[in-house]
């Protein structure tokens, strides 16, 4: 098995700041579906490269971001995080099959906390297809 080398290195200082962690970030960390979720505004539009049309409203966001999780998530790692005012940028490395994926979660909040924009932006263009067609087919076995 390929060890798996970020192109960026993690924060120094990182986890030592955990206070300063969004709810969505500690939720995805935990990989507490409920908790992403809760943390998603109810009226939360998801944009990412691998779909057309935006996602728009928990229901629809919360379902795609289920399949999303079981594809990405389990080895999904934050590497560093900036924030300012309402907006957050989350660095992430994971694995989809055999390709090695680095993206970005760029986030807007609401004033109580919650993201009400989510967009995701993934290299490179062949780890972007593999998430894709591994979620479309998520999705489809979801959804008979």
């Amino acid at each position: 098995m390929r060890v798996v080398k970020p192109l960026f290195r993690q924060a120094q200082g990182d986890e030592a700041d955990a206070e300063s962690r969004s709810a969505f970030r500690q939720a995805v960390e935990r990989k507490d579906m409920a908790g992403v979720i809760d943390a998603l505004a109810d009226d939360v539009e998801f944009r990412s490269p691998a779909v057309h049309r935006p996602y728009k409203g928990r229901e629809a966001v919360g379902g795609l971001l289920r399949t999303v999780g079981q594809v990405l998530g389990p080895a999904l790692v934050y590497q560093w995080q900036v924030r300012e005012g309402d907006r957050e940028v989350l660095c992430f490395t994971s694995r989809v099959g055999d390709r090695d994926v680095e993206g970005v979660d760029l986030l807007r909040y609401d004033a109580d906390g919650k993201v009400t924009e989510f967009v995701v932006m993934v290299r490179p263009a062949s780890a972007l297809l593999a998430l894709r067609d591994a979620v479309v087919a998520g999705l489809q076995a979801a959804d008979p």
